[in-house]
């Protein structure tokens, strides 16, 4: 989707999504000790914040200017401290070995587009750093709720694992999430990918 078709998304008073940080990111990365994050695609900055907010050193990055907008207004508020860019996550260049951590949390393109994105953050991280890939899996079209309904842009764990090749995949699997719908709770159906970057590397 487009910049204007994510600034006219993020144009409403509430935050399209909850200010509640993702549960995976939550399970994945509560126990690590904080270091650099880069949140690629931070939308309206929740994952970042949650990252602040326990000692994480935070660079988000995301192509729209009314998300990022929205989330320096949370930051202020919350008195926290994040590096919002605003750029286009498959064009803009990371600094190289610098991140201690990289998300890239549902953000679906078409995949030479997503292959570019993750070999960005791949570029990112540190020796020993730890990258955590989530998106809806390609099951969930049929058999989940929510997400994209073109199937070119969903996640795939072998695909995601041949993107990020050269990294040690830690885990890799699906996995599933209650969401609120219009008819009530139902269940998401999520690709799991995390990896680290050999110290060595």
């Amino acid at each position: 989707m487009s910049r204007e078709h994510w600034d006219e998304r993020y144009g409403v008073p509430e935050l399209v999504w909850t200010a509640e940080p993702n549960r995976f990111l939550v399970e994945e990365v509560g126990p690590l000790s904080p270091g650099r994050a880069l949140d690629l695609a931070c939308g309206e900055g929740r994952n970042a914040l949650w990252l602040a907010s326990r000692g994480w050193q935070v660079t988000g990055v995301d192509f729209s200017r009314v998300g990022l907008d929205k989330a320096r207004l949370q930051c202020t508020n919350l008195g926290l401290e994040v590096n919002w860019v605003e750029a286009d996550v498959v064009e803009w260049t990371p600094p190289a070995a610098s991140f201690d951590l990289v998300l890239v949390l549902y953000l679906h393109l078409p995949s030479a587009q997503r292959r570019k994105a993750l070999a960005q953050a791949k570029r990112a991280l540190s020796p020993g750093g730890v990258l955590l890939v989530v998106g809806h899996d390609s099951s969930n079209i049929l058999h989940g709720a929510g997400g994209p309904k073109d199937p070119a842009v969903l996640y795939r764990l072998e695909e995601i694992a041949e993107d990020i090749s050269g990294l040690e995949i830690v885990r890799a699997q699906r996995v599933t999430r209650n969401v609120v719908t219009d008819d009530g709770e139902a269940t998401a159906i999520d690709a799991l990918i995390r990896a680290v970057r050999s110290r060595q590397s």
